[in-house]
């Protein structure tokens, strides 16, 4: 009962200190959030934060995953009433890339993220998205919808095309501007894929 209890308090703390980080790296970024003041908000010590993220740079990757899954599940929301599977699959794409011009997603996933835990393609949160765009990709070209191209390298470029796209926006000087570019090159890039190569949409709501 003890080790349970004990097992409950370490997932409350681990919790507490996500939620406390992801408003901290948000609102100041995170080379300014203090660790200090981030533990005593949720009145936790360094210990605490170290016992189970090991440093700072493990609670960011720890906040990234979770905003990272948050945006995954987001896209496929903003996708579900496209018509068909190729649509949906456009669309979840673009809804990414629109989510550069989100505060919290600009600062914590696009900017920081790669700017301290590296290429973005390598995190633990893209392994499922990835196999989610393959295993659609890969059901599009068995139906003739699509090329006969190899759906794995279709898929890891298909979603590099979505990720750097966000990236781009993210870093522009302008987002709002960059925003409908990147989103007209993403679709005109990916319809290239179709069997039709069909002009998109998506491409013409500038």
């Amino acid at each position: 009962m003890a080790a349970r209890r004990r097992s409950e308090t370490m997932e409350e703390n681990r919790a507490r200190l996500i939620k406390a980080a992801r408003k901290a790296f948000a609102e100041r970024g995170f080379a300014a959030a203090s660790m200090d003041e981030l533990t005593a908000s949720v009145g936790l010590t360094r210990g605490a934060l170290y016992h189970n993220f090991g440093d700072k740079k493990g609670l960011l990757a720890a906040v990234v995953d979770q905003v990272d899954g948050e945006m995954a599940q987001r896209a496929k929301s903003a996708a579900a009433t496209a018509g068909d599977d190729w649509e949906r699959l456009l669309a979840e794409g673009v809804a990414y890339i629109k989510m550069a011009l989100d505060p919290e997603v600009r600062r914590i996933v696009l900017l920081d993220g790669p700017a301290f835990l590296g290429d973005p393609s390598q995190w633990p949160g893209q392994n499922s998205c990835l196999e989610s765009t393959r295993q659609t990709l890969t059901t599009l070209i068995e139906r003739g919808v699509l090329k006969s191209v190899d759906a794995d390298a279709a898929a890891h470029l298909l979603n590099s095309a979505a990720l750097n796209a966000a990236l781009w926006v993210a870093a522009s000087d302008d987002p709002q501007q960059a925003l409908p570019k990147s989103i007209d090159v993403f679709t005109r890039l990916a319809s290239g894929l179709h069997q039709s190569a069909r002009p998109n949409a998506f491409s013409e709501k500038k």
